[in-house]
């Protein structure tokens, strides 16, 4: 007897592809998984016998075990090897088959794939997905990109696999072609300023005295209120953690050396392309790099002269001041990231729902936090809003925090604490709110160097004036 066709297919069986597979086979679909190690494929489907799961040593098998239109799901390192296993596949497959790529893959390189596959009778899902090895086994945040009939394909299960937030699915349709990918692209940009600002407000309080027993305490109660998150919550765990061999915090063992993955780097060129201020998460990528000189910071700190970092302040004051300062800065890390999204939604004619974005957020995504509840509500009610700030939630929020805030960020500078994260998010704050900032004397400096002309505000807008400046010698 033939055996019955798989619902979906996994090619890439690390952490994440392990954990989706499970996901998925718990839901009731079963699932063809191939790896290109045959014993991570047979280790993996021995491991969990009693599962739907099914393991093929060749790629020919796996295709042929699955149901037309066949969805084939890659979960393999970002970059070439994407396109290696496409090039592997597509002797295999058949018009109308579905290549989803769940990987943190650039949105250009899923544009590109996206019109490749098309030309050829296929279709492709660029489909970011967040929330690390839990949520991929317990339900992730999941945003696909690619054409409405690869999403109504795929759509039961995704559905099926992600996390859920008041019933809901935390799972859109984000837009056509490399959108999926993109708002993932985002959303990691954004985490980078959360864990930023996360990691300055703990510097903040060490510098008071307090110790990490303390601080957990504090980034647990913050967790009950208005900055509950994944991300809070697990600050106030780390801090708790003690090393079995020494007895000491982990936290304090592990060296001061930040990683990355590049996701950060390109929504900061992404910016830049698009002429969008984002300097909150360009501070969070420039603290990660910086930390990761560690040698030559060493040798800095032997010569270059400033405070000794230790602030002293009321520590019950200081803790309600940070919690204001890295709740107004949360808030505009978000604002810049929605700018971003917006802006290009607008040159690519996506059509991004930013509320549904943040819906889908609030779940299985490593940002999940209650405080995106206010940002779908702020979309729903004014789908024009030119920036988040200008919500009433939230431009109560900043007005109501800013006092706090200038004092966090002054007693920083003031006692040589880097929070430039905090700093930047005032600084655009600020900038924001100025009605007349000093870009008219620098108007006048590209027009004296290069005759780059200027606008005036005695005339209409529009119009353009140069002026004969007097000529500088030397």
């Amino acid at each position: 007897m033939t055996p019955a066709l798989n619902d979906v297919g996994m090619i890439g069986l690390a952490v994440m592809g392990q954990n989706l597979v499970l996901n998925i086979a718990s839901r009731g679909f079963s699932v063809s998984v191939y790896n290109r190690t045959a014993a991570v494929t047979d280790a993996f489907v021995a491991a969990h016998p009693g599962h739907a799961i099914n393991g093929h040593a060749s790629l020919a098998a796996f295709v042929q075990s699955l149901q037309r239109p066949r969805r084939v799901m890659l979960m393999v390192q970002a970059g070439a090897a994407v396109d290696a296993v496409i090039t592997q596949l597509l002797p295999l497959l058949e018009q109308d088959d579905i290549v989803i790529d769940g990987g943190n893959s650039l949105y250009t390189d899923t544009e590109r794939r996206d019109t490749w596959l098309a030309g050829l009778g296929l279709r492709f899902i660029g489909a970011g997905i967040s929330g690390g090895e839990e949520g991929a086994r317990k339900g992730p945040s999941i945003m696909p990109g690619g054409p409405a009939s690869s999403w109504a394909a795929m759509q039961p299960i995704f559905e099926a696999i992600a996390a859920r937030v008041d019933g809901a699915p935390c799972v859109v349709h984000i837009g056509p072609g490399g959108a999926g990918h993109y708002v993932k692209m985002v959303h990691n940009g954004i985490e980078y300023g959360d864990m930023q600002l996360i990691c300055e407000a703990y510097s903040l309080l060490k510098a008071a005295g307090l110790s990490n027993a303390r601080m957990a305490e504090v980034f647990t109660r913050w967790n009950a209120g208005d900055l509950q998150s994944y991300l809070i919550q697990i600050t106030g765990k780390a801090l708790e953690q003690v090393d079995a061999e020494t007895g000491q915090h982990v936290v304090d063992l592990i060296l001061d050396k930040a990683g990355q993955k590049g996701t950060g780097q390109w929504t900061q060129i992404n910016a830049a392309e698009n002429a969008v201020v984002i300097s909150t998460i360009n501070a969070a990528v420039d603290a990660r790099v910086l930390s990761s000189h560690k040698a030559l910071r060493l040798a800095a700190s032997s010569q270059l002269q400033g405070p000794g970092g230790v602030l002293d302040a009321d520590p019950e004051r200081l803790v309600a001041q940070v919690h204001d300062a890295l709740y107004a800065s949360k808030i505009v890390s978000y604002a810049q990231g929605l700018d971003l999204m917006r802006t290009m939604s607008d040159k690519k004619g996506w059509g991004l729902d930013l509320g549904a974005i943040a819906g889908i957020w609030r779940g299985g995504c490593i940002i999940r936090a209650q405080f995106l509840r206010h940002i779908t509500a702020a979309c729903q009610a004014d789908p024009g809003l030119g920036n988040l700030m200008l919500a009433p939630y939230f431009r109560t929020v900043l007005n109501r925090s800013q006092p706090a805030w200038r004092q966090v960020v002054a007693q920083a500078v003031a006692a040589g604490i880097p929070v430039p994260a905090f700093g930047a998010s005032l600084a655009y704050f600020d900038s924001l709110r100025s009605a007349r900032l000093s870009a008219n004397l620098l108007q006048a400096q590209r027009d004296f160097f290069g005759a780059h002309t200027y606008e005036r505000v005695d005339r209409p807008a529009g119009q353009w004036f140069h002026t004969e400046w007097p000529e500088v010698i030397g």
